[in-house]
């Protein structure tokens, strides 16, 4: 009882505390860093959504936001669509992939998940790689048209109006897919991943539920692409790389699974903390060795994350 009401007057004081950050850090780079820590938190929390809620082992997660940055990046620059439109398409594109992997995934379980998924980001990289011609191969796509409001220029703002809208994204972000599991269909995510045979005997159509949540899931990871991009005006084919899908599980796991929150606060502090290291003689090189060290400190400990401490009880 101690927990939930400490999570209900937390949840208001954490957005109050959200708005007023940037007010009173006025270092560029340190608001740089909330901004990745919120794009890294969209991305786990939604990763969290498949695979803790649903119990889909998708290891194609990242090639979704992956898709998104690409999406979203040849849109602008190619196109010359709106970077907000272009950020929206970054997302429909990620589901639109997320529904034909999901095809064969829907009817395999275990490792043949792992295996299929993996196979799918792997497989998007080279794409990548190969059409050179219009992602720019390995070197990626340079100065992609960015964001503008009512005339207000987020080049010039110290990183101020970025903040706000990775902000108001992550806040979108973590109430869609807290009312997503609140709800039936969260319900029967719940009941395939504890009892397939007898969420089946209820009626639960496994397949399409699958479908369903890993071309949600897909969605805010491929926004949250499409936002990297255009505030870094860069893309990338570092975005698929194996450190990233390791620094992401890593926020997933440390956080907590079946917990939108975790995730969230599990990217913000990891962010952080990588950052701190790499500015630490000695340290920069094994920082990524201290995060998966403190990761199998946390599931040893608490296997369902840090979030299991202020679980309902």
């Amino acid at each position: 009882m101690f927990f939930l009401k400490l999570r209900t007057v937390a949840i208001p004081l954490l957005l109050v505390i959200g708005l007023l950050v940037p007010i009173f850090v006025q270092d560029t780079y340190i608001r740089h860093l909330f901004i990745i820590a919120f794009i890294y938190g969209i991305v786990a929390s939604s990763w969290d959504l498949s695979l803790g809620y649903a119990g889909i082992f998708n290891f194609g997660h990242i090639a979704f936001f992956g898709i998104g940055v690409y999406a979203a990046g040849l849109c602008a620059k190619l196109l010359g669509i709106d970077p907000w439109i272009a950020m929206l398409i970054g997302g429909m594109a990620a589901s639109a992939a997320a529904g034909l992997v999901a095809l064969p995934v829907v009817r395999l379980q275990g490792v043949y998940v792992v295996l299929v998924t993996f196979a799918f980001s792997q497989l998007v990289l080279q794409v990548v790689i190969s059409q050179s011609q219009i992602t720019g191969g390995t070197l990626g796509m340079v100065r992609v048209p960015t964001i503008e409001l009512f005339g207000y220029n987020f080049l010039r703002d110290y990183k101020l109006g970025y903040y706000y809208v990775a902000f108001a994204l992550l806040v979108a972000s973590a109430f869609c897919l807290r009312q997503l599991v609140r709800s039936d269909f969260g319900l029967s995510l719940k009941a395939l991943r504890d009892n397939e045979d007898y969420a089946v005997s209820r009626g639960i159509p496994i397949s399409t539920q699958r479908l369903k949540v890993l071309v949600a899931s897909a969605f805010f990871a491929g926004i949250a692409g499409g936002f990297y991009v255009i505030y870094l005006r860069v893309a990338s084919p570092e975005v698929f790389n194996f450190s990233t899908v390791s620094l992401v599980l890593s926020m997933v796991l440390v956080g907590g699974t079946a917990s939108i929150y975790g995730p969230i606060f599990a990217a913000l502090g990891l962010t952080f903390v990588l950052e701190g290291l790499a500015n630490v003689n000695g340290l920069a090189e094994g920082r990524f060795m201290l995060v998966a060290i403190v990761m199998v400190l946390v599931l040893l400990f608490l296997p369902k994350g840090l979030a299991s401490i202020f679980s309902r009880k």
